[in-house]
């Protein structure tokens, strides 16, 4: 209702009520669909309580974006055979014509292929690949200020940014092949925002909120299948201009579905107090059919909400848990030990995603260095072959990741609450539940285990000089990819307060992103010196993945610690417990007798 300030309402036509009233129904329908509004009228980011009741398509979007727009750089082995045959670099095959033994004529009047071509292409999966992985410290510095929405707006510009990039640069690959670094870092830097931005969306999933992260996390890992199906196409005959154009415009989609449906702050956990059940007095009217007295009865009703207030116990924890300095976790043997691991790994893992084409021709020629044109043309085509058979078994995330999350949260449900009061814990003669955090670490190791093991099933295989058998290698490094940051994940989560997760993740992830520069100087080893013999760079690197092993091994040790530390504390409660029921014996004992002696007054008996 308007109120006029020294002036009398003016009347309205008809037609102007009509409209006025039209223009609220629309206004009404725009605001429950895209958000609330300012005094101007114009669109802001939907609240939490209205992310809230859209968080199902958000979690559909989110899975489908992260597929198609997030970590595709990941499967470059697709990308690189696009990129050769558009002409990317050829001109230094061209400038180094003289030199025969380091050139290959594709027949059909395509573009050369050299040595020098695939080190600079190389150069660029590498710069793309550090962007998509060391990102993730300052992101997390970013979304703790400004929350998920701005993040992930830029990071879907940034993605649609490399794709018209790389549609620029192939109408003359010759002088704009430079493009190609700007191009894959944009969309290494675009891929991890929208990943990291919705890892956070399953806290608005509560119980569910491990199977969703299991998805999401599927999903990212999964999207290395996208350059293959944009391989396919490519086949078809449709333009790698026209693709990457088309892909730019879906790209933009995920900028519209953000900016109408993510909040601007961050999703608190599903323990965050934000998420309350707010009780609520509805005054029900209802008539006495006798006496006709008209009464209200009040109603509770329950109601899911984001309350803005955190409760007082949790308000005292958050406060002993940010007590703990940020260097104390860093410095920690257990984070140390974990950097090393996963940069190992992630060494591992980068190297063989980069110079897989390049393994499976030395695989088919065994190091020939002139190649008859029928072999050349066996090799590409079994390049092509191999490399869609990779492509393809990155969906294998979708299935995998569910599995290492049910290997984290094994028997959690049978564990203690980790912030129960000890009184209200030792009052019931139920038996003593097992340990959270102890549950936690146990979980860990055994992923950590099944982990390595894998990664060093994986280094064999890929010693063995036999094609076919090499789609198991490709099954296990899927498999690996997907398991080794649900295990880094898990392990922060166990061992180190909640406020330092961010921190610690993305100082991991900067960390072995950097170490995984290595992959360039052992590729461009590999394609120099060793001829294009991959064999002793994976007998280094599977030594270097038995380290792996060493994290469990002190995990072990902290555990056995843990447990020490845990027994100690449940004697002392035990000995509280009997001389608090000793002194509970004695207070009613005495109570007893002043009572029995209370009932005679004066001290005569009555």
């Amino acid at each position: 209702m308007c109120i006029w300030s020294g002036r009398s309402q003016p009347t309205i036509s008809e037609p102007q009520r009509r409209k006025a009233e039209t223009s609220k129904i629309i206004s009404g329908f725009l605001f429950f669909q895209f958000g609330s509004k300012t005094s101007r009228g114009t669109v802001m980011a939907p609240s939490l309580a209205q992310a809230y009741r859209r968080r199902w398509w958000m979690a559909v979007t989110s899975i489908i974006e992260n597929l198609f727009f997030s970590a595709v750089l990941l499967g470059w082995a697709s990308l690189l055979i696009m990129l050769k045959n558009e002409g990317f670099y050829s001109h230094l095959c061209i400038e180094n014509e003289t030199f025969a033994t380091n050139r290959s004529l594709v027949e059909g009047g395509r573009w050369p292929s050299c040595v020098e071509q695939e080190e600079m292409l190389n150069l660029g999966f590498t710069i793309g690949s550090f962007f998509l992985s060391a990102a993730t410290l300052p992101l997390g510095i970013l979304m703790d200020k400004f929350g998920p929405r701005p993040i992930r707006l830029i990071g879907s510009s940034c993605f649609a940014a490399s794709c018209a990039m790389m549609a620029a640069a192939a109408y003359d690959p010759e002088v704009l092949s430079v493009l190609i670094f700007f191009a894959v870092s944009f969309n290494g830097f675009g891929g991890i925002c929208l990943t990291f931005t919705s890892l956070i969306l399953p806290n608005m999933f509560g119980n569910i909120r491990s199977t969703i992260l299991s998805l999401m996390i599927g999903s990212y890992a999964s999207s290395a299948v996208t350059f293959l199906g944009i391989k396919l196409i490519y086949d078809l005959g449709v333009s790698f201009r026209l693709i990457m154009w088309v892909w730019t415009g879906l790209a933009c989609f995920v900028i519209l579905n953000c900016f109408l449906n993510w909040p601007g702050e961050s999703f608190p956990a599903p323990e965050d107090s934000r998420y309350t059940k707010k009780m609520r007095m509805n005054g029900i009217v209802t008539e006495d059919r006798v006496t006709g007295d008209r009464y209200i009865t009040n109603v509770m009703i329950m109601e899911d909400t984001v309350s803005p207030k955190p409760q007082e116990s949790e308000k005292r924890h958050s406060e002993n848990a940010s007590t703990v300095p940020i260097c104390r976790s860093v410095c920690s043997p257990i984070f140390l030990w974990s950097v090393v691991v996963m940069a190992i790994t992630q060494l591992r893992l980068i190297f063989f995603m980069g110079a897989m084409n390049k393994m499976i021709e030395f695989l088919v020629t065994h190091g020939d260095p002139n190649p008859s044109v029928e072999l050349r043309k066996e090799t590409e085509d079994q390049v092509a072959f191999y490399s869609s058979i990779f492509g393809t078994m990155q969906l294998l995330c979708l299935v995998t990741c569910p599995l290492i999350g049910y290997i984290m949260d094994w028997r959690l449900k049978e564990c203690e609450e980790e912030h129960v009061n000890i009184s209200t814990s030792k009052s019931n003669s139920a038996p003593p539940k097992r340990d959270r955090k102890i549950q936690k670490l146990s979980n860990a190791i055994r992923a950590f285990i099944f982990t390595n093991f894998l990664l060093v099933m994986f280094g064999v295989i890929s010693l063995i000089d036999n094609l076919p058998i090499q789609v198991l290698s490709f099954a296990l490094h899927t498999v690996v990819r997907g398991f080794i940051h649900s295990c880094c994940g898990g392990l922060y989560a166990a061992v180190y307060p909640a406020n330092h997760f961010g921190t610690l993740t993305g100082f991991q992830s900067t960390i072995s992103a950097a170490f995984a520069l290595l992959q360039q100087p052992l590729f461009i080893l590999m394609v120099g010196y060793l001829g294009g013999d991959p064999y002793w760079i994976n007998v280094g690197l599977l030594i270097f993945s038995l380290v792996g092993f060493l994290l469990p091994c002190y995990l072990f040790y902290h555990r056995r610690g843990l447990i020490r530390e845990k027994a100690q504390l449940d004697v002392i409660a035990a000995c509280q417990s009997e001389k608090e029921n000793e002194d509970l014996i004695q207070s009613n004992c005495e109570d007893e007798g002043s009572s029995k002696y209370g009932n005679i007054p004066n001290g005569h008996t009555g």
